[in-house]
């Protein structure tokens, strides 16, 4: 009796993959995170400040509101954008077409966000480029497991994870170096246009063919973006922890200029946002890829998020109870260690449970809801607590209690070493 052979495109990956193809898929995934750090830790926020006075808000909620609504669009674009990549079939693969039209819209939507000039514009161009870079997010995520052999995957992440940080890092440098709000947003589309060719120019993408796609149906295809707790529980836990780990720290970023500037009376706020920004990516690129290879090695994923998620805990509930420029950067560094590690490793936990290779682009773009869900969720918690519950010390407080769960819930994790 024979078996049917599964094609290259749905089949496990057994290849290693080379260090060009690393480099390139990471340049990739850095070029989409400067298009969206370089708006929202700089730019975003000296927009809401200059067009706060006649809107009728104060700059912290129009920062929220935009924001929020960039989220909202983030959280269905993801999934949906990876189930499309997985049905595509054109000559060029499943998933590089989607990193070039991504990219590229992305580019175009950052260069409209830079001539807004009102509430309703601003929060349009947020959201055109929160649609446009999902999609090529939701492709080049899918790339690795599609790609990536089980035993390179924490490695892999935490090259994805070092080109995520250098991202955010060159994206708040660009917009803070390039003289303007309108010259930053030019900057950041400039140069995500540019970082994802040279994955696309060197590396064929995997085809998937015709007779291997599954028969179009509106029902089965929405009913496809629910993913059973129940059924698959081990994606459940982990999503859930992502989900918690992302909003403690998506409460730490939000206001972190207001906090420099109104709770710190930092001199320069946003060059202090640069510097702490600065700090957070050094730490975390001296942990990223070292806890991934790390992970890889000893075969396991739990302890190394546990333990990443603690760190991070610690030091958020620090920026509560020291508040101080020195506290702040010690803070920042810690907070990149334990980043580090559980970004390449959790990366991989998230590949080692999907259910099915068909769909992998739609199941992460699901578990990318975690990622953008804190987002929205971020906005309408920490305003509140800013505003009538005491403060940024109550803030931190509450964002490192809910960091600390997310970390203690990796143990229900069963499936996984």
């Amino acid at each position: 009796m024979t078996t049917a052979r599964l094609p290259a495109a749905l089949a496990e990956p057994v290849e290693p993959v080379g260090r060009g193809w690393t480099a390139t898929l990471a340049l990739a995934n850095g070029a989409i995170w400067v298009g969206w750090f370089g708006p929202l830790q700089i730019l975003l926020a000296s927009q809401a400040g200059d067009l706060a006075p006649g809107s009728g808000m104060s700059k912290e909620t129009l920062l929220a509101w935009v924001t929020g609504a960039g989220a909202v669009v983030s959280l269905l674009a993801n999934p949906l954008f990876g189930a499309l990549s997985d049905r595509t079939t054109a000559r060029h693969g499943r998933r590089t077409p989607w990193i070039v039209a991504g990219a590229a819209g992305g580019a175009l939507a950052l260069l409209l966000l830079a001539g807004a000039e009102g509430p309703w514009t601003m929060a349009l161009g947020w959201c055109l480029v929160q649609l446009t870079l999902n999609a090529a997010f939701a492709a080049v995520t899918a790339a690795v497991p599609d790609r990536v052999p089980r035993s390179q995957r924490g490695t892999v992440g935490g090259w994805l994870g070092a080109a995520q940080m250098l991202g955010v890092v060159g994206g708040t440098g660009l917009a803070t170096v390039a003289g303007g709000t309108g010259a930053g947003y030019a900057a950041c589309a400039v140069f995500t246009a540019v970082g994802v060719l040279p994955y696309v120019l060197r590396h064929r993408d995997l085809r998937l063919a015709p007779r291997d796609r599954p028969v179009w149906a509106w029902r089965s295809f929405v009913a496809g973006f629910w993913l059973s707790p129940r059924r698959y529980p081990d994606l459940g836990w982990a999503w859930l922890t992502r989900f918690l780990i992302n909003l403690s720290n998506g409460l730490v970023l939000l206001y972190l200029l207001y906090y420099l500037r109104d709770r710190l009376h930092h001199p320069d706020p946003g060059r202090g946002v640069l510097i702490l920004t600065a700090v957070n990516g050094l730490t975390l690129m001296a942990t990223v890829v070292a806890g991934g290879i790390w992970s890889d090695r000893v075969g396991r994923r739990k302890p190394f998020v546990v333990w990443s998620g603690v760190l991070m805990a610690v030091a958020t509930a620090a920026l509560a109870g020291w508040q101080t420029w020195p506290g702040a950067v010690v803070a920042a560094a810690l907070l990149g260690v334990g980043f580090g590690v559980f970004t390449s490793v959790d990366f991989a936990l998230m590949t080692d449970v999907l259910p099915k290779a068909l769909d992998r682009g739609r199941d992460l773009g699901v578990i990318n809801v975690a990622n953008a869900l804190p987002q929205v969720a971020a906005p309408a918690l920490a305003a509140p607590v800013v505003t009538y519950l005491g403060g940024y010390r109550v803030l931190y407080l509450v964002a490192a209690v809910i960091g600390l769960a997310g970390a203690l819930l990796v143990g229900r994790i069963r499936g996984v070493e």
